[in-house]
């Protein structure tokens, strides 16, 4: 996520990071290496100007000269500085509304709306524990209807049928009232999307938000797209009162232009970002942890909120209780173990939150073969109950049936055991407590140890 920039922004600010005195000059030099380094991220040029001017305001002043080390209270400028750029703080749906609280999704076509409204409505079940209903009043687009409809399936929540001979008010209407009757604490309605904005598609969803007056207003938009996705919604803010806004695609963006010029375009605040395909791939906005994040200083927040959320607890204790009484680490365990860091976004999601890990990640994305772990599961999964518990049996035949059903090769399996041989040694070393021998092992094993330099039971680089 916005690789580019923050390369570009550590660079700028390695060279004042470690000054014991602040000049002038070098303070003009930095910047200029930060105003094109926001330029080439697409940030839109009034938002940088802003930037860069604030920035060195506070820079030249007292907070800097009276500071024991200038050059780091120089970046905690910057970092503060994206930050009150984002928005400064998270800022949560308001659904305090008599039920159901009604949520309007708008943006343009390709955007992910659809989608967003899917892994929204998902998080409110799951986090909010609320009652989600959501409807489709995009009449136009081919299959939009029946799509969200397979996605609230998917996600657990309830969908109000709708067809493309309605008008989007009717919908919109009907799917109230239903809501009503269901008791429902939320409805997410889905609109449709245009190629351009086009004045038949403002007045038709400003007519659709005089109709429900929702309590919140949602404009969805492509990370993508750069500074354009804070134009785009800028116009959209001059039709519909806008609430926030859901950056798509957010995970792809190497720039991170939309991420900085969206609420100072607009005035809105980002609510959400998307950050993969998946229906539980939509993150709550913080502004600072992003700030942290685009100046390599990872998101440890995140990770563990992230980990709070999608680590099967129940797994991890038991497997805690099992090491520790020295019980067997097998590879029913290992497959486990592949899930759970699965769930947490893979290797480059888990390092990309790390404090100066993020150069990491960009490697692990481009040289770990990221198909790996489910070629791993897959093999554990064509195993027997027996052949999980004791693989050393796994020999000849047993090897060559493995791997027909797994899709695999005989060398892809061998790496496998050899990886779990490896955890299993781990594993050991943590019996009765042994925590600090297992760390000094895994220090080891990260220095070059494990295969490909990564720790022990990790896909190897490729």
């Amino acid at each position: 996520m916005f690789e580019n920039l923050t390369d570009r922004l550590s660079q700028s600010l390695r060279s004042v990071t470690g000054k014991a005195k602040l000049s002038e000059d070098n303070i003009q030099q930095t910047l200029r290496e930060v105003r094109m380094a926001l330029l080439e991220a697409d940030v839109a040029l009034p938002v940088v100007k802003d930037f860069v001017e604030a920035v060195r305001q506070r820079a030249l002043g007292q907070e800097v000269a009276r500071s024991l080390s200038p050059g780091q209270a120089f970046v905690k400028i910057v970092q503060a500085e994206l930050e009150a750029v984002m928005g400064v703080a998270n800022e949560e749906l308001n659904l305090a509304a008599k039920p159901p609280a009604v949520v309007l999704v708008a943006g343009l076509q390709g955007a992910g709306k659809t989608t967003s409204v899917a892994k929204l409505a998902r998080l409110l079940r799951e986090r909010d524990k609320k009652s989600v209903m959501v409807t489709s009043a995009d009449v136009y687009r081919p299959a939009a209807i029946k799509q969200l409809e397979t996605l609230a399936e998917e996600v657990g929540v309830a969908f109000f049928p709708s067809d493309d001979s309605q008008k989007p008010v009717d919908i919109a209407k009907a799917a109230l009232a239903q809501a009503r009757i269901k008791f429902c604490d939320v409805l997410i309605v889905d609109t449709a999307g245009r190629l351009a904005i086009d004045e038949p598609m403002m007045n038709e969803i400003a007519e659709l938000h005089r109709a429900i007056e929702p309590v919140e207003t949602l404009f969805v938009v492509d990370a993508m797209t750069g500074q354009d996705a804070a134009t785009t919604a800028k116009a959209f803010a001059e039709v519909l009162p806008l609430t926030g806004v859901v950056l798509t695609k957010v995970d792809a963006d190497t720039r991170g232009g939309a991420a900085l010029s969206v609420r100072a375009i607009t005035g809105k605040p980002i609510k959400f970002l998307g950050v993969g395909e998946k229906t539980t791939a939509l993150d709550p906005f913080h502004p600072d942890r992003l700030a942290s994040r685009i100046l390599g200083m990872g998101d440890v927040l995140s990770l563990i909120e992230e980990a709070e959320q999608k680590l099967d607890k129940q797994k991890a204790e038991k497997l805690a209780r099992k090491v520790k009484k020295g019980k067997r680490f097998d590879l029913g365990d290992f497959r486990d173990q592949l899930q759970q860091i699965t769930s947490m976004g893979g290797i480059t999601g888990m390092l990309d939150k790390l404090p100066g890990m993020g150069n990491m990640a960009q490697m692990a994305q481009q040289q770990v073969d990221v198909k790996q772990f489910a070629r791993m599961e897959a093999m554990i999964n064509s195993m027997t109950p027996v052949e999980r518990r004791r693989p050393e049996i796994i020999q000849g035949s047993r090897k060559r049936r493995i791997t027909q059903g797994s899709g695999t090769q005989v060398p892809d399996l061998n790496r496998l055991l050899k990886q779990h041989k490896q955890m299993q040694k781990m594993m050991k070393k943590m019996k009765g407590g042994g925590m600090e021998k297992m760390m000094r092992g895994m220090g080891g094993m990260m220095q070059g140890g494990g295969p490909g330099g990564m720790p022990p039971g990790m896909p190897p680089f490729r």
